[in-house]
């Protein structure tokens, strides 16, 4: 019986232990698991405490290849209408007759495919793109800089500042690219067929920059001398103040517009949107990632921006034509923006600024629409959105 009882004992406090060493290593496991689930919760909320950068290079070289590529698009679409818009705003002589009808674009088209062939359409189209890319890349780049300085968080955004941010943004890539657009005019204005070379140099070599500090039947002194190359550089800047002029209500009202239609299309549209688009997580500011708009809707709002901020453009767009080829014309004077102007409205009357605005709206709406959506897909395809 003793040694029974002894055993029954035994067999209890083996049990008593067996529950005891469970009932740790239950508890280890539930701590452990514990501690993972904790972990796993704190890592989104770890995502959600970075925020991008918008001041890296990083961000800055993405915004800029992303404008390129998108200016660059948008100016090969509409090359043809380009080059002939300018011979109507410049008042070419072989081409005014067309300018104000309904049909003289394709008429104009259809003489210089005639005369120079296919190649004559996209005459001038090269300096275009050389000019485009570093543009489009400055314009976009310096607009999401402004922006980002000027409204750091959604709820700082309105209107003014999006106005604001735009015109800064287009007066700072018109500083550094302006002598390519003159060039690019220059050779559209041409209808023979001239050399990059050739043109340069011509241009170089106008009178009119040296013009008004010449002393004639006098000795040019030695700082006259050394600041000869410098004035002569200036004739690659004719019609800079206008082009500058006429930026801030084009580049402001294009991206304001632009910002206004996507926003209204995100708020009222439904069908407007992409589908099965997630959420995706806030920045540091609390702001979620924009929702993406169908290539439609992107398409429009942009097509929108183009032609109201060309109506709001457009007088001082004529005006810098005209002072861009004023070289061309007579290379040994400067005429100012003023005076071009109010040689415009002698000749033409108020309808004078609006010359080819017709072809401009055929022109701007769509390089505008795919300019802006070509940057919403390059910025997607980058991550940056």
């Amino acid at each position: 019986m003793a040694t029974l009882s002894s055993a029954g004992s035994s067999s209890a406090l083996g049990d008593r232990l067996h529950s005891a060493a469970g009932n740790s290593i239950g508890a280890a496991t539930t701590t452990t698991g514990a501690r993972t689930l904790s972990q796993h919760k704190q890592q989104p909320q770890q995502q959600q405490l970075t925020a991008r950068n918008t001041r890296s290079w990083d961000y800055v070289a993405k915004t800029m290849i992303a404008g390129g590529v998108a200016g660059i698009t948008a100016k090969t679409v509409i090359a043809p209408l380009d080059r002939v818009k300018i011979l109507f705003q410049a008042s070419n002589p072989q081409f005014e007759a067309y300018a104000g009808t309904l049909t003289g674009v394709f008429k104009a088209g259809r003489d210089i495919q005639r005369t120079v062939g296919l190649r004559g359409l996209f005459q001038g189209n090269f300096a275009t793109v050389l000019r485009i890319f570093p543009y489009a890349a400055i314009k976009f780049m310096a607009y999401e800089q402004y922006r980002n300085m000027l409204m750091p968080t959604r709820r700082d955004e309105t209107p003014y500042k999006k106005l604001i941010a735009g015109s800064m943004a287009g007066v700072t890539s018109v500083f550094f690219t302006y002598p390519l657009d003159l060039i690019r005019v220059r050779l559209a204005y041409e209808t023979t067929a001239t050399s990059y070379t050739t043109l340069l140099s011509k241009i170089y070599n106008e009178p009119a920059a040296t013009a008004a500090t010449s002393r004639p039947h006098q000795p040019v002194s030695g700082l006259e001398s050394r600041m000869t190359p410098v004035l002569k550089v200036s004739n690659f800047y004719r019609g800079f103040l206008c082009s500058v002029a006429g930026m801030i209500p084009y580049a402001g009202v294009s991206f304001f517009t632009h910002d206004v239609m996507q926003d209204f299309c995100r708020n009222n549209i439904p069908w407007a949107l992409k589908p099965h688009q997630s959420r995706g997580l806030p920045d540091s500011n609390g702001d979620y990632p924009r929702a993406e708009l169908r290539t439609a809707a992107e398409l429009a709002c942009g097509g929108i921006a183009g032609a109201v901020s060309m109506t709001a453009a457009y007088p001082f767009e004529v005006v810098r034509r005209k002072m861009q080829v004023a070289g061309a014309l007579d290379p040994k004077v400067f005429v100012g923006m003023w005076e071009t102007a109010h040689r415009i409205y002698f000749t033409k009357g108020a309808r004078g600024f609006f010359v080819g605005l017709s072809i401009g709206y055929l022109k701007v709406t769509p390089m505008v629409a795919l300019s802006f959506t070509a940057y919403e897909k390059m910025k997607v395809l980058l991550a940056i959105n």
